[in-house]
């Protein structure tokens, strides 16, 4: 099951925190004590979740809801042993991540897809190399393909750099004041607004949304794939965003709503981390003011206007970036250079040398002051 469980259940407590008040204010609040209550709420759900999705996948396999049994001695003892043993491995991989994130370097859950992402480069080396060495012998078309799909994964990867690196900078000033015989404020900053603010939780969001129906259904049905109707086409639907097997009229309507569920999500991220009336009054407070812009709701204003048309093409860079390779399936180009795969290992990437440079200058000043 992997860390899946633990990304829906991440998914289901942020939305949740948009109705229930508690659950909001810890949200917001943040603090030591706010993160042990989130993440002590998450770590509930995932095993419930594990729990559910353990259950249906042993009753797929023991032939209860499909025309085949995997297991001998298919009964309560083998069922328990297999529903703890896949429960126990998202609660272990749950706690590798908790671990990596306490003692080691960025978010250990996103370290964690990171790796089961790039564990499969090596398949994609093996499908250049017989690309371009057939039965035949060397073959010339499959060298031009390899590199095309090298160069556009570099291309792929300095477009989702660069607009993960990319800000808009909000000038603020402070006025001058005098306390007792001191002169305080008068300097000049910025706030700087990210392009992609939410970064790659917007995939990690969509595309567990869209492969949720997909798990659920084959829980109850493991022959759904070969069957007709109505849940055989949701099942079809849903699975379209890591296939090409069900056909090109799955895959646009899939990418469709692929492509509105990152969008809502980029903008659903991006203001659940920012919002521009906290930070409008929190520079009337020190005041400060945007030059040409007068403090307060004039401020937040000018602040939701530059953030909804970041959001906006962000989310749409995003949304065409994890679209498109599916859409490359279909010209015979599809050897694993995912654009969602893509994002993710670049976020991560990212995120981590980020990481890591904070602790460098932390240990630089540390020793300086020692």
């Amino acid at each position: 099951m992997s860390i899946s469980p633990y990304i829906t259940a991440s998914i289901v407590i942020q939305l949740l925190g948009m109705v229930i008040p508690s659950l909001e204010k810890a949200i917001k609040e943040g603090g030591e004590e706010g993160k042990a209550k989130i993440n002590r709420y998450t770590k509930i759900l995932t095993l419930v979740l594990a729990l559910v999705e353990a259950i249906g996948i042993y009753m797929s396999y023991s032939g209860t809801y499909s025309s085949y049994g995997v297991f001998i001695n298919p009964g309560f003892g083998t069922g328990a042993l297999i529903v703890l043993s896949l429960v126990a491995g998202t609660a272990l991989l749950m706690w590798l991540g908790e671990q990596i994130t306490n003692r080691g370097i960025g978010n250990g859950i996103s370290i964690i897809i990171f790796i089961g992402i790039i564990s499969s480069l090596p398949n994609v080396v093996t499908t250049m190399y017989r690309l371009m060495f057939t039965n035949a012998g060397f073959s010339t078309t499959g060298l031009l393909i390899s590199l095309g799909l090298i160069i556009g994964a570099l291309i792929l990867v300095s477009g989702v750099v660069f607009v993960q690196e990319a800000e808009r900078r909000i000038p603020v000033q402070y006025a001058k004041k005098v306390v007792g015989r001191k002169m305080y404020g008068g300097q000049n900053t910025h706030i700087p607004l990210k392009l992609a603010m939410a970064g790659v939780m917007p995939i990690i969001f969509a595309s567990s949304f869209m492969t949720f129906p997909a798990m659920i259904i084959q829980m109850f049905n493991a022959n759904i794939a070969t069957q007709t109707g109505f849940w055989a086409c949701i099942y079809k639907f849903s699975i379209a965003t890591s296939t090409s097997q069900v056909g090109i009229g799955y895959t646009i309507a899939n990418a469709i709503v692929y492509l509105l569920l990152i969008l809502g999500f980029t903008y659903f991220y991006t203001y659940a981390t920012f919002n521009p009336a906290e930070v409008s009054n929190n520079i009337k407070k020190n005041g400060g003011f945007i030059p040409g812009i007068r403090a307060g709701k004039p401020t937040t204003e000018f602040l939701s206007n530059i953030m909804s048309k970041l959001t906006l093409f962000g989310g749409l860079f995003l949304s065409i970036i994890a679209v498109l390779p599916m859409l490359m399936r279909f010209t015979g180009l599809n050897v694993a250079f995912g654009g969602t795969s893509i994002l993710i290992v670049v976020g991560v990437a990212l995120e981590t040398v980020q990481q890591l440079e904070s602790r460098l200058v932390m240990r630089h000043y540390k020793g300086f002051l020692e």
